[in-house]
């Protein structure tokens, strides 16, 4: 399950929603040439702990695509997303090709 990202700080506190993640996690993925998120909302966990994240996804990958190219740029994109859109060190980004499609 998606955890809430919460950032504190000396003038409040930031709350960013579960949703909110998981559409960052999803639309840096899927700017990746030939790669799409399975399932939008079982497909993807996003965990926040002390300022880092861990995501894992299942892809839908294009048929030709090199599979292993296509998953380390989804896992630059998912990484750099969460960098500078939130603020958070990735962990890691794990990424489970499920399927293929024409």
């Amino acid at each position: 399950m998606t955890d809430a990202l919460v950032i504190s700080g000396d003038d409040g506190t930031i709350t960013v929603a579960p949703s909110v993640l998981l559409q960052v996690v999803r639309g840096a993925a899927e700017a990746a040439d030939g790669a799409r998120v399975r399932r939008a909302r079982r497909g993807v966990d996003v965990a926040v702990s002390d300022g880092c994240a861990r995501v894992s996804l299942e892809l839908a990958v294009r048929y030709g695509a090199v599979l292993p190219d296509v998953a380390e740029d989804v896992q630059r994109r998912v990484a750099e997303a969460l960098r500078t859109m939130c603020g958070v060190d990735p962990q890691a980004v794990d990424v489970a090709i499920e399927e293929l499609e024409e």
